[in-house]
């Protein structure tokens, strides 16, 4: 499965956010990357270059590659509501996300390989897409034999991740996606509307 695996603190320190999680190297040098990365005087973004680092930011937050990303696009596009805002959820609704969110694993590339490895289950069946688009009423699951797995449990105990369109029983290491979340629920500092206009260029 392709995957970006270049540097993450270069990345988090570009768009002044962790977005990768918690980075001792933002938290150290909390500006760009590079020989100019301190200096004041850096030039005017284009309207082109704001919208681009806007959908880069996305796709690294969620950890996508751009074809993919094109993909959900395009069907954000398609369907019912406001294009920005049904991206974002179709992305909330992706499976390695939802087993993040679920706190099953502590980042969304643990929560891929999980799944990728066919730790996961959605309504009783093994599902090792992590792009699998999961429905309101779909439960998600580990494992029977992967619920004694040190990965899993450890973080499981720990993990205390709540959110309103999706519960999870530690116990059971069972959740279950209640509904997909509206634009304000979704955490992530992302404007989704400049996503949208650079698409449509």
């Amino acid at each position: 499965m392709a995957r970006y695996i270049g540097p993450k603190s270069k990345i988090a320190r570009k768009f002044k956010e962790p977005i990768f999680g918690p980075d001792k190297a933002l938290e150290k040098k909390n500006y760009p990357p590079g020989m100019h990365g301190l200096s004041k005087k850096r030039s005017k973004q284009s309207e082109y270059a704001v919208q681009l680092r806007e959908k880069q930011k996305a796709k690294y937050t969620y950890g996508i590659l751009e074809r993919q990303f094109a993909k959900i696009y395009s069907m954000a596009q398609s369907a019912h509501g406001v294009t920005g805002e049904v991206l974002l959820q179709l992305i909330e609704s992706r499976l390695d996300n939802v087993v993040y969110r679920m706190g099953i694993s502590p980042t969304r590339s643990g929560a891929r390989q999980l799944v990728g490895h066919g730790h996961i289950t959605v309504n009783g069946n093994v599902i090792n897409i992590s792009s699998y688009i999961l429905r309101p009423g779909d439960t998600v699951g580990v494992r029977e034999r992967s619920k004694t797995l040190e990965v899993i449990s450890t973080y499981v105990s720990a993990a205390n991740n709540s959110y309103p369109w999706m519960d999870f029983d530690k116990t059971n290491m069972t959740g279950k996606f209640i509904a997909i979340p509206e634009r304000i629920q979704i955490p992530e500092n992302i404007k989704e509307q400049l996503i949208v206009e650079l698409y449509s260029r």
